[in-house]
């Protein structure tokens, strides 16, 4: 009888998890995937899918359904809210440095429902819903995660590494010896998402566009149905306040004055937080994702980061699946450390500095800026190689 515990435990089948799953799978490793939820979310969170991640799930034959239903984007934008476009970014160059040279507008749950097939049609696969890990615990040889299941049983299951991809409120984390060190942004983000069509209401909109003022920046974002609209919020309203229909519909409005009221289809308001797990790795669990590191979402690289997590960590993980020194997951922990902190988080804070700040000067010297770096081939496609997140990528070979 095959043994059951010869396999890797994988916590949270969101983007992270489930291609972290798929990605074992394909090298022949068995895999239990566990999921709270009774069945995966179609919901509007992550929706920006940038060129290397797309390189990455192509190599996992997960990319060309994705780029079927999504809507690729070439050219992204800053704006100023009085002043128009300030400067357009290309990723059309680097199409000699990724197969797909642009951002995949496309909702995040899209790539969930395309995993979860893969892993439900894998033999070596098994997906545990409904179950709710309470407790983690290890010893030389196995990983033992303990969960609830709806009627309040207990279940345990077994394997020899477990991977917490469980996202920010992460059990796995909260149950090892972790720092989880940061900052919370004082305002809550709004989010909307409106069948209106900003394309055809502003002049030279891309697709995805960020948009500076002095008073109140914004974010609007396509995706292939809808457009989404991202603005800071007084952290000091309820959340009954700030979703209300009357203060959502006053202030679309005043974003884009319309004769007509705006239609919404979803919104959500919710805090962000910018947090780095001080250790990644803890003998056989590992952590990815949302669970490893936290981060604004203003630039898009959340999920895309999470999901450059399992590709990273995976690959070492199949090498010591296959009798590779045990220590090489040290490098996965030193590596991906190293982007969330010294990329993600800071390409996001960046962006959220460029949008916030209020100074006349400043403001001037930050668009000048901008509109130097377009001008400039050179400068135009470094700047694109580092936030479409390619740069990050080359630098990690130094990362011993």
């Amino acid at each position: 009888m095959a043994d059951e515990t010869n396999r890797v435990l994988v916590a949270g089948a969101g983007p992270v998890g489930l291609v972290a799953t798929v990605a074992l799978l394909a090298r022949g490793i068995p895999v239990t995937l566990l999921e709270a939820s009774p069945e995966l979310p179609i919901d509007l969170r992550a929706s920006t899918f940038h060129p290397p991640t797309l390189d990455f799930l192509a190599t996992l034959d997960l990319a060309a359904p994705l780029i079927e239903r999504g809507l690729k984007c070439p050219i992204w934008q800053f704006r100023d809210r009085k002043a128009g476009v300030i400067a357009d970014f290309d990723l059309g160059l680097l199409a000699d440095e990724t197969d797909h040279p642009y951002r995949l507008q496309c909702e995040q749950w899209k790539l969930t429902e395309h995993a979860r097939e893969r892993v439900e049609a894998h033999p070596d696969g098994i997906f545990l819903r409904d179950f709710e890990v309470t407790e983690v615990a290890q010893d030389g040889d196995h990983v033992t995660v303990t969960g609830t299941r709806p009627d309040g049983s207990i279940e345990q299951v077994r394997g020899r590494y477990l991977i917490g991809a469980d996202g920010a409120r992460s059990v796995v984390r909260k149950q090892l010896p972790v720092n989880f060190e940061g900052m919370t942004i004082p305002e809550i983000f709004l989010s909307m998402s409106t069948p209106f069509r900003y394309d055809k209401a502003m002049e030279g909109l891309a697709n995805i566009a960020y948009i500076t003022d002095p008073t109140e920046w914004l974010v609007l974002l396509r995706t292939p149905t809808l457009w989404r609209v991202l603005l800071p919020t007084d952290p000091n309203q309820s959340d009954e306040q700030i979703l209300d229909p009357a203060t959502i519909e006053a202030r679309l409005q005043q974003v884009l004055p319309q004769p007509q009221p705006y239609e919404i289809e979803h919104k959500t308001a919710y805090r962000v937080h910018e947090r780095v797990a001080d250790k990644y790795v803890h003998g056989r669990i590992f952590l990815a994702g949302d669970a490893a590191h936290l981060n604004n979402p203003l630039g898009g690289m959340g999920m895309n980061g999470g999901i450059h997590d399992a590709m990273n960590l995976t690959d070492k993980l199949a090498q010591v699946w296959q009798g590779a020194d045990p220590d090489l997951m040290g490098r996965y922990e030193r590596q991906r450390r190293k982007v969330a902190i010294e990329t993600v988080q800071a390409q996001a804070l960046r962006n959220r500095t460029v949008l916030n700040e209020t100074d006349p000067a400043k403001r001037a010297a930050y668009h000048d800026e901008l509109r130097k770096t377009v001008a400039d081939p050179v400068a135009h496609k470094a700047y694109v190689m580092k936030s479409s997140m390619l740069q990050s990528l080359r630098d990690l070979d130094a990362v011993k």
